[in-house]
């Protein structure tokens, strides 16, 4: 076996985006076809491997390729170009209530996925109490998911992802969606199943969460990976690129603010405070403040 999870190299996904389409049969015998749209390249070129029983984050900004990286190691779109091996059964967390047929009940929902996952009936049998314990969504499991809410999709599909025994798990940002305790119990399972040895590939815009829990990370910009490397170093890159542009955006703006915000003042005018400034550690002007995270608790580890 293989010491890689997943392999890719030179990894391209192209889209074609047209401002009209044909909304009909009918439209498109009248009409005929439409003209070809623009490309748009939503990843490109990119090639970077995730070791076995490692956790791998993907950061940047929305529209930065992300999502498409994820539908594409799992097999959701097929890359325009380039290659992907991905060695080990998958289980991906997605887009809200993907996988889903919103006329079945949560319970024969689970049976669905299972049975797309490979799984036999014996199988999803034997982990469908542990799913429903996790998803504590109680009486709800046995009527259509059409009917549940947003927080009731991702305790589902959670449940579901990480409880088949995946040896690869895929989760895009949906968790967010969850409220605070079920964020915590799954960011608790999935530092469990790290322990374990299944691979996780995770796409989030917490920064803390790329550093506490991912070994190696990937920066994307604009389709093109702009670093790749120990989650850290990823992690420390990025924020210092965001600080700058908002300085930058900063001193752009300053005048137009200092020349608005005059208008706006509150209170008698006894004390005014005229300026404010941010300095660092060399007593050099800063204007944007370094992110702070908090750490992992020590169970975690």
């Amino acid at each position: 076996m293989s010491s890689y999870a997943i392999r890719a190299e030179n990894l391209s996904k192209r889209f074609w985006l047209n401002a009209e389409r044909h909304t009909s049969l009918k439209a498109r015998v009248v009409r005929g076809k439409l003209p070809r749209g623009h490309e748009f390249w939503a990843l490109r070129d990119a090639s970077f491997e995730i070791e076995r029983g490692s956790t791998f984050g993907l950061v940047g900004q929305n529209g930065s390729g992300k999502s498409t990286t994820l539908k594409v190691l799992a097999g959701i779109y097929r890359p325009t170009s380039g290659s992907v091996v991905v060695d080990g059964r998958v289980s991906a967390l997605l887009e809200l209530g993907s996988g889903f047929h919103g006329d079945l009940t949560g319970r024969e929902n689970i049976r669905l996925n299972g049975a797309i996952l490979g799984l036999t009936g014996k199988q999803v049998d034997a982990a469908m109490d542990k799913i429903l314990d996790f998803a504590g969504i109680g009486e709800f499991i046995d009527l259509p998911v059409k009917i549940y809410s947003s927080g009731m999709f991702v305790r589902l599909a959670f449940a579901i992802a990480v409880s088949l025994d995946p040896e690869i798990l895929m989760v895009d940002e949906v968790i967010a969606v969850g409220d605070e305790e079920f964020q915590r119990k799954c960011f608790d399972h999935l530092f469990d199943l790290r322990k374990r040895g299944t691979t996780i590939v995770l796409v989030t815009h917490s920064l803390g969460l790329i550093r506490d829990m991912c070994d190696q990370a990937m920066w994307l910009e604009h389709g093109q990976i702009r670093k790749l490397g120990p989650a850290m170093e990823v992690a420390d890159s990025y924020l210092a690129d965001i600080n700058e542009r908002e300085v930058q955006a900063h001193q752009v703006s300053g005048g137009e603010e200092s020349a608005a915000n005059e208008s706006k003042r509150l209170g008698s005018g006894e004390v005014r405070i005229t300026s404010l400034e941010f300095l660092d550690g060399e007593g050099k002007p800063n204007p944007v403040l370094p992110g702070r995270y908090g750490r992992a608790r020590d169970r975690r580890r």
